[in-house]
């Protein structure tokens, strides 16, 4: 109690004093715009229409081959989604990855199943060092908290070093990746047979999503679904 009063808990996002510790405020949750209602079952982006409980997928996964079963985005990469996916990212805020965790469980639970083993999309070892952290393993870590299902952090590597995407057109952003990600070799028996959620801070194109779920149904895993805190939509 003495903690609390000499440090009030604070809205993740505008750090204005709250209820409770990561968490977000009345105003900053009404401006963050997480994803409800029907969505892409591929992807995770955002549909016109009801939620009729029946699968439907946008028109960039109606003509894209898009090599896992199933995704889901906790929010748009947009506004205060944005701000929260960067502040994590290059801002050394790991505190956002806590309640991230809560709002992927949330908008994971139509692909979860027992024993699902959950790991991030890696990164090379050289922009880990520069980084210091990874922030899909922060979140994806988050997520098994949640969940309680088992989460594997370095089920992945990306022995490849790749520049940086930023910029790219969707076919350069996968010809970039292609062969970049592989299973780390400790996890070859772990992988076959399993079911893999693969967990990501923004989802734009899904080349890294492409590369890993590839690398995965590569050593023998039996189903891959994506998950991003954060995804990336086309303007109307």
């Amino acid at each position: 109690m003495a903690v609390r009063l000499v440090y009030p808990p604070r809205c993740t996002s505008c750090c204005v004093v709250v209820e409770d510790a990561f968490g977000l405020c009345g105003a900053c949750w009404r401006e963050t715009p997480f994803i409800t209602g029907l969505v892409c079952d591929l992807c995770g982006v955002p549909l016109p229409g009801e939620d009729t409980g029946q699968p439907v997928q946008c028109d960039d996964c109606l003509t894209l081959a898009r090599p896992w079963s199933r995704g889901r985005a906790a929010m748009r990469y947009d506004g205060n989604g944005r701000k929260l996916a960067l502040a994590l990212k290059h801002g050394d805020r790991h505190d956002v990855a806590y309640p991230g965790g809560k709002w992927l469980a949330r908008a994971a639970q139509p692909m979860l199943s027992p024993g699902m083993v959950i790991s991030p999309v890696p990164l090379h070892w050289m922009r880990l060092w520069s980084r210091r952290f990874n922030q899909s393993a922060l979140l994806s870590k988050a997520l098994a908290g949640e969940t309680g299902l088992p989460h594997v952090a370095d089920l992945l590597l990306r022995h490849r070093r790749t520049q940086s995407l930023k910029g790219l057109d969707r076919a350069a952003r996968h010809a970039t990746l292609d062969g970049a990600i592989r299973v780390n070799p400790r996890h070859l028996a772990l992988i076959k047979g399993a079911r893999v959620l693969l967990v990501d801070d923004v989802m734009t194109s899904g080349a890294t999503f492409s590369a890993a779920a590839q690398a995965c149904y590569a050593a023998g895993a039996e189903d891959v679904c994506i998950l991003a805190l954060a995804r990336a939509v086309k303007d109307a």
